[in-house]
């Protein structure tokens, strides 16, 4: 799907289109914040440059926007650090490791 967006100086955020059924469907305005993707994407574009980061992870953003319209299509869809969960692996404590870690042990 083609990436329609404007960045928007005064909420510092991207706002994008989703069309959650397809293109011949309805579309929705679904925004993301600057400092969510420079977080979770590590981006570091500013301004206007952050179009270039949402549409570089598209992939990623817009089945966020999807899910979120879906779990309740009359909200407004501001995408978050929370949509992103997913995307973050913790690390083990420092302070495990073997077996109690999740390696394994020979």
């Amino acid at each position: 799907m083609d990436f329609e967006g404007i960045y928007c100086f005064d909420t510092a955020s991207v706002r994008f289109a989703v069309y959650p059924d397809g293109p011949d469907g309805v579309r929705i305005v679904a925004q993301i914040s600057e400092e969510t993707l420079h977080d979770e994407f590590d981006a570091r574009e500013v301004g206007d440059r952050l179009m270039d980061a949402c549409k570089a992870h598209f992939d990623t953003i817009l089945p966020a926007a999807i899910a979120r319209y879906r779990a309740n299509p009359r909200q407004p869809i501001t995408l978050t650090h929370d949509d992103f969960f997913v995307r973050r692996s913790p690390s083990p404590p420092a302070h495990q490791s073997g077996a109690a870690a999740g390696g394994m042990r020979t």
